[in-house]
């Protein structure tokens, strides 16, 4: 399986998104396989964290987000859903939970309800090992214009994680203790 076929069956290589799907993609994936090292005692499947690395945000331009050249119809929290329907109809299922749970640091049922989040009313967290290293991997990256080819630094990415709750953090100094960032 060649993820990049997948990504060119939804998106023109000439198009924006795909510019930003693709460069974002491949430093999350660079990112997961340096998390995946960290933690090779723990046998992550490397294969497949590359392969779900590159395909997570596939639901991108299915979302409204023009500054990425993204125009479809939801709302940009429901790309990762969305690129899990896309993989599930790829015969893709375990890539599809990738793209379901990474968003965030997940997206509990009741973060679902309490928030009135356009969601299907299910949990959306990192289940597996690979599902939380590309969970994780990343929220060191953005895709805008600015900050799309850089990494973020731990500490602005403690800060971002910090707005969706302690808990969120309490998750994210989990997962950095797991994969020994200082």
């Amino acid at each position: 399986m060649n993820p990049t076929d997948i990504i060119l069956k939804y998106y023109p290589p000439d198009s924006r998104a795909y510019y930003f799907l693709i460069h974002h993609s491949r430093l999350v994936a660079r990112k997961a396989r340096s998390l995946a090292q960290r933690v090779a005692h723990l046998n992550p499947d490397l294969e497949f964290i590359e392969e779900a690395s590159l395909l997570h945000d596939i639901g991108i331009f299915l979302s409204n987000a023009p500054k990425l050249g993204c125009f479809g119809h939801k709302e940009y929290v429901c790309h990762g859903y969305l690129g899990r329907e896309l993989l599930d109809t790829e015969g893709l299922p375990r890539h599809a939970l990738v793209c379901e749970r990474h968003v965030g640091m997940g997206i509990t049922l009741e973060e679902i309800k309490m928030n009135s989040l356009p969601l299907p009313p299910r949990e959306m967290v990192p289940v597996s090992l690979e599902e939380k290293i590309i969970c994780f991997a990343d929220k060191f990256y953005s895709k805008t214009e600015h900050d799309l080819l850089h990494e973020k630094p731990l500490e602005k990415v403690r800060e971002l994680i910090k707005g969706y709750g302690e808990d969120k953090l309490k998750l994210f100094d989990e997962w950095s203790r797991l994969f020994t960032l200082p």
